[in-house]
């Protein structure tokens, strides 16, 4: 081979030319494993950004799921429990009720907490709890009152009992300046009208002015054989709905529960829905429902109708058995799942 300045030239060009052909085999290469990352870590974050429980204790915006929108409190077990880690703490805390106490009867319960996430993800949409699913419960989105007869027929004979303390805690001036509500009512979010709601109990804790306010009520609290009162599925309160007032579809956070609503006031144009199926309150009567189906309520009366009130109780689910009740209050002790730091 003759070697000369311009073969030379040649190999160095072809060189570079091949240098240059594998820079940019290399950074096709580094640029399509980039976006595989980028990707992966896109579908991450949308798992876990879309867990039950909204974005936990450190999120800077309300989260909006299902059409309701979560408050973030830092009193709200929905809002701030990190749904990331919440299994594992379900599982850790009924270990250490059964070490306490028995494995017996934790069949459902056990099944519940190791499966939950499954079961979350997997239940269809007209029943969805937003925290946690016991298995194998009979499912419907209204319930006969027959089913818990006794705290129904207490409800109604004190019927006149709440309706009066109702009318006192309502009527009141309101609590400070610039507020329009009177002492212990709160507003909720809704895309029209208002919505007021004024709790006894507020997931498992007693608001101890509010309960002073009201003696009638919280000694009927009392009375009752399944009121949940002990973890934070359990909630008393009474509930306002304006005319005009709308409350979007949602689910709630359990099925171990039904929801009790006594009527109080209920003028024409009231509707509630549970899983697609529309019912009416009726003054003095009780109305249960599985809040945990897709459900909405609404008034579309006139102001001179007045407001829609019913007096609402969280009660067990009648086929939730003593044992399974007993454990999920210890599971579900309010303050018992929370995500402390250094723990």
């Amino acid at each position: 081979m003759e070697w000369s300045l311009e073969s030379v030239r040649e190999m160095v060009a072809g060189g570079m030319q091949s240098i240059r052909e594998c820079e940019i085999c290399a950074f096709a290469i580094a640029m399509c494993v980039l976006l595989l990352f980028m990707w992966y870590c896109y579908r991450v974050g949308r798992e876990h950004g879309s867990s039950p429980l909204g974005k936990g204790k450190h999120g800077s915006m309300s989260e909006e799921q299902n059409g309701f929108a979560f408050c973030q409190s830092s009193e709200c077990f929905r809002c701030t429990s990190a749904g990331e880690s919440l299994n594992q703490r379900l599982y850790h805390s009924l270990q250490e009720y059964a070490k306490r106490y028995t494995w017996s009867g934790m069949g459902r319960v056990h099944k519940g907490v190791r499966d939950q996430g499954r079961y979350l993800n997997s239940r269809p949409t007209i029943q969805r709890p937003e925290v946690f699913f016991l298995p194998d419960l009979p499912s419907a989105p209204f319930f006969s009152r027959e089913v818990q007869r006794h705290d129904v027929e207490l409800l109604e004979q004190s019927f006149p009992a709440l309706l009066a303390e109702f009318e006192s805690i309502y009527h009141q001036p309101p609590g400070r300046s610039g507020s329009s509500l009177p002492p212990g009512w709160k507003a909720n979010g809704t895309p029209r009208g208002q919505w007021w709601t004024y709790y006894l109990v507020n997931q498992g804790t007693p608001l101890v002015l509010n309960v002073r306010r009201c003696p009638r009520a919280w000694r009927v609290l009392g009375q009752l054989r399944t009121f949940i009162s002990n973890n934070v599925f359990g909630n008393a309160c009474f509930s306002v709905l304006t005319p005009g007032a709308l409350i979007t579809e949602h689910y709630g956070p359990t099925n171990v529960r039904l929801r009790c609503h006594l009527g109080l006031r209920v003028p024409p144009s009231c509707e509630l829905v549970v899983g697609g199926e529309p019912q009416c309150w009726s003054e003095g009567s009780c109305l249960l429902f599985d809040d945990s189906f897709l459900h909405r309520a609404f008034h579309e009366g006139v102001p001179e109708d007045g407001p829609r009130v019913v007096f609402m109780v969280d009660l067990w689910h009648p086929n939730v058995a003593a044992a399974e009740r007993q454990a999920l209050d210890y599971i579900f002790t309010p303050g018992r799942l929370e995500d402390r730091e250094g723990k």
